[in-house]
């Protein structure tokens, strides 16, 4: 091994310019009553040192204040000990409960994570993609613009492990953690059908997002089912999904030519939010008038004017499988087994949907 002032690794290597003494193995080795060379194994390949002695020298860590070089660490070992996290929207707290389950379940194995968005641009993700892969992180939770294969594999071209996340995926060599977004879509408009609606707006985000078609083809598998056509649905496609995408979906059906529709579905609880805004503006009532349905469950829902049915999804359970999946293929590549785990979504029933529980 290459020494150096700091007593062998240069992962403790001073830094330059702070004005104080930065503690080094030297220092941690002298304090221990152990060698440098032992300080190095227990930093690194703490396995190989005895009980007595490890508990020594951490110790002597946590009282010097020692700290090592992470950059130093990331070049020898070949990757950081952080993870990346890639998500759609930061904005929807969907994500925010998501990211919540991964970084706490990464740190529980001593794992940084590394947030970005991809902000439903495909231009922004491969960029964010590069960044990470730089960053030399040890794997990545992605939920995908487009196509989802040909971005797992540009990552795990660079020996990259990925798991594909709130997306499904058909391949069996490749990690998932999704929920039935199709189950969520009829779960949705059944309810708005049970309750007398026969002619239902959708209101939805970018074509490219593969959850807004999945939740389009439930809804149109409710009314499938309830002996109706595809004329049902009303489709408002907006390029955003967010409340002030919600509110301009509203404005369009008020000044739409025909009468309102009976029901509105929204293809995330943003959307609704923006939809309910406008609607009572201009004096619609919901239900009474406009029935009201949003999907994700965010926690802004329960509280809203008129408290919003929504499709809940386990979004902290979704960020702790998808994690605890990623660390198992970074630990063991050969033999991890790939999942593909889906979970169901709930209805939960709430005033805007009209009718009882």
């Amino acid at each position: 091994m290459r020494t150096d002032e700091t007593g062998g690794d240069p992962a403790a290597r001073p830094r330059a310019g702070t004005g104080a003494r930065t503690v080094g193995i030297k220092q941690v080795a002298e304090r221990a009553g152990v060698s440098p060379g032992t300080v190095s194994n227990v930093l690194n390949r703490p396995e190989r040192v005895a009980a007595a002695t490890r508990e020594r020298v951490e110790r002597a860590i946590r009282d010097l204040g020692f700290v090592r070089n992470g950059s130093a660490s990331t070049l020898r070992a070949g990757h950081s000990s952080t993870l990346g996290l890639l998500v759609l929207d930061l904005a929807n707290p969907f994500f925010t409960d998501v990211a919540r389950g991964v970084e706490e379940t990464a740190g529980e194995r001593g794992y940084a994570v590394i947030l970005a968005t991809s902000a439903d641009s495909a231009e922004r993700q491969a960029r964010n993609i590069r960044v990470l892969a730089e960053q030399r992180v040890r794997g990545v939770l992605l939920t995908p613009v487009g196509d989802e294969a040909e971005r797992a594999d540009m990552l795990r071209e660079r020996g990259v492990p990925v798991v594909l996340l709130d997306h499904p995926t058909p391949r069996a060599s490749q990690c998932s953690v999704s929920v039935d977004d199709v189950a969520g879509g009829e779960l949705a408009v059944r309810r708005l059908l049970d309750g007398g609606a026969r002619d239902v707006a959708y209101v939805t985000g970018p074509a490219s997002l593969r959850q807004c078609a999945d939740r389009r083809r439930g809804a149109l598998r409710a009314l499938r089912a309830a002996g109706l056509g595809r004329d049902a649905l009303r489709e408002l496609t907006m390029p955003a999904m967010n409340p002030r995408a919600g509110h301009e979906a509203g404005q369009r059906l008020l000044a739409d030519d025909r009468p309102l529709p009976d029901a509105v579905f929204c293809a995330n609880d943003l959307l609704a939010l923006g939809v309910m805004r406008a609607l009572l503006a201009a004096g619609v009532k919901i239900p009474q008038d406009v029935a009201l349905i949003g999907y994700d469950d965010i926690e802004f829902s329960a509280a809203a004017a008129v408290p919003l049915c929504s499709v809940r999804q386990p979004t902290y359970q979704l960020g702790r499988i998808a994690t605890e999946l990623l660390l198992e293929e970074c630990d063991d590549p050969s033999g991890h087994a790939h999942q593909q785990v889906m979970f169901q979504p709930e209805l939960v029933v709430r005033e805007s949907s009209g009718g009882s529980a």
